[in-house]
């Protein structure tokens, strides 16, 4: 409803609001998108803080974007993610779950892991995991939690099958 300009500020990202104009073959940008694909850079649009509380799993799909784009997550969108962490745990669980099959099966899987641990959304989304993690002198865990993830991703590469179970037994696995 509303413009095409309403639509635009809508949307969550800049680079997730450029549009394409059949008419005459080009891209309509209202917020500053093409500049920052071109930048490699990914920006909320409006107040980061607003925007993660009225939506708590884009904090996630800003760290899968980033991953899967080869983007970097700008620091006004980056600052409030550790703080504003805790309220994925009021996000319905099969958003939730949703959100991790598009980080971990699409070719990104360790990119999107690492990226949940610099952004500090590990602890929340996968507790158990984190606290065995920040136990394990060795850093064992981590590096063989860190070869399934690209073992995955090359297996998405050869456009071979993956499947949750393992995913999700992979990333349980240092807890369990």
């Amino acid at each position: 409803y509303g413009t095409i300009e309403d639509d635009a500020v809508r949307r969550d990202f800049t680079a997730n609001a450029l549009y394409y104009t059949v008419d005459d073959f080009s891209v309509r940008d209202y917020v500053g998108g093409y500049e920052d694909v071109q930048a490699r850079v990914l920006k909320l649009i409006g107040d980061p803080d607003e925007r993660y509380r009225e939506d708590p799993v884009r904090m996630l799909r800003a760290v899968r974007l980033a991953a899967k784009l080869d983007f970097h997550i700008h620091e006004s969108a980056s600052e409030p993610i550790a703080r504003l962490a805790p309220l994925l745990s009021g996000s319905a669980p099969a958003r939730l779950f949703d959100e991790c099959l598009k980080m971990f099966m699409a070719g990104c899987a360790e990119k999107s892991y690492l990226g949940l641990e610099q952004q500090g959304l590990l602890q929340v989304l996968f507790p158990e995991t984190a606290k065995a993690l920040a136990t394990n002198r060795s850093g064992a865990l981590r590096k063989v939690l860190l070869q399934a993830l690209r073992n995955t991703d090359t297996r998405v590469a050869e456009d071979k099958p993956v499947t949750p179970a393992f995913l999700f037994a992979a990333l349980l696995w240092p807890a369990y």
